[in-house]
């Protein structure tokens, strides 16, 4: 579908008219059109936080993070408690790896969400999730880097602690066969030593690259690993804890299909308590996760 020609002008528009107009070309995608009439209407009234998440929205189709982050501060400035303010800056944090900061803004718009009750389905829990992987990636990539330094450290002393036994030997014994005797006991040793403690390591690595908590075990509110799993008649499976806030804060409806719902509706999942506490039992990292 074409836009009219009509509809480019700006010309004596009032700011409100400028985000209508951005609104209409963000719904063709053309971001960068879109963005010039957020400005005007940022340079018209500058003191209204939709204009500045409207236009930061356009950065992010466009891949321009850091020009998506300013927008949205100068929103949340402005705006505390705007939930997509918060949305688009964890979005554009997320993707700056600034993973912290991005689940803080994350997190908050879930809490703000629920306050205001307004429903974004699981858009802002699948950015949670997928941000706190992504931390906690970054968290495993440099606890294996240390370990390969780790490893690498114990091995020099294993191969310095052999050569200094050796070269002892060399000078007490010279080279009459019972030095030579003693140097093979040596080097059979050390060549133990090293060959368990590189098992020992394999070990690790082995466990670690099994390290990740399936989405299945996470509650879809808090986004946390299940701890009282609950069914819904939708059948989705949440947290107790959680869904009971939420029918008594936020109104009497699944969060995730919107049909009603009631507190004695719900039903424990002991067949999903079962397999959380077994994966708890077989992976206690993901305490942390």
């Amino acid at each position: 579908m074409k836009m009219s020609k009509h509809m480019y002008s700006t010309v004596n528009l009032t700011d409100k008219e400028l985000k209508e107009q951005g609104n209409r070309l963000y719904n063709f995608k053309k971001y960068e059109e879109a963005i010039g009439c957020y400005s005007k209407a940022i340079i018209k009234n500058p003191d209204v936080a939709h204009y500045f998440t409207n236009r930061a929205l356009c950065y992010l189709k466009l891949l321009r993070w850091e020009q998506a982050c300013t927008d949205c501060k100068r929103a949340l400035d402005m705006d505390p408690n705007l939930v997509k303010g918060h949305i688009f800056l964890g979005q554009a944090l997320l993707e700056l790896e600034c993973y912290d900061e991005s689940i803080k803004h994350l997190q908050r718009a879930v809490d703000l969400a629920k306050e205001q009750k307004l429903n974004f389905g699981d858009d802002i829990a699948a950015q949670l999730r997928s941000a706190r992987k992504k931390r906690f990636s970054m968290q495993e990539e440099k606890r294996i880097a240390q370990e390969i330094e780790l490893q690498t450290y114990l091995n020099g002393l294993i191969e310095d602690d052999r050569h200094r036994k050796i070269e002892k030997i060399k000078m007490i014994d010279g080279n009459s066969n019972l030095s030579n005797e003693k140097i093979l006991e040596i080097e059979d040793k050390c060549d133990s030593y090293i060959s368990e403690l590189n098992s020992l390591f394999q070990k690790v690595d082995e466990r670690r690259r099994k390290r990740e908590v399936p989405d299945y075990l996470c509650g879809k509110i808090s986004f946390e690993i299940l701890q009282e799993p609950v069914i819904t008649p939708s059948g989705i499976t949440y947290d107790k804890k959680d869904l009971e806030e939420h029918l008594q804060r936020v109104g009497h409806f699944d969060p995730v299909t919107r049909v009603k719902l009631t507190q004695d509706q719900l039903i424990p999942n002991f067949a999903m308590k079962e397999v959380v506490d077994s994966f708890l039992s077989e992976n206690e990292w993901a305490i942390d996760y």
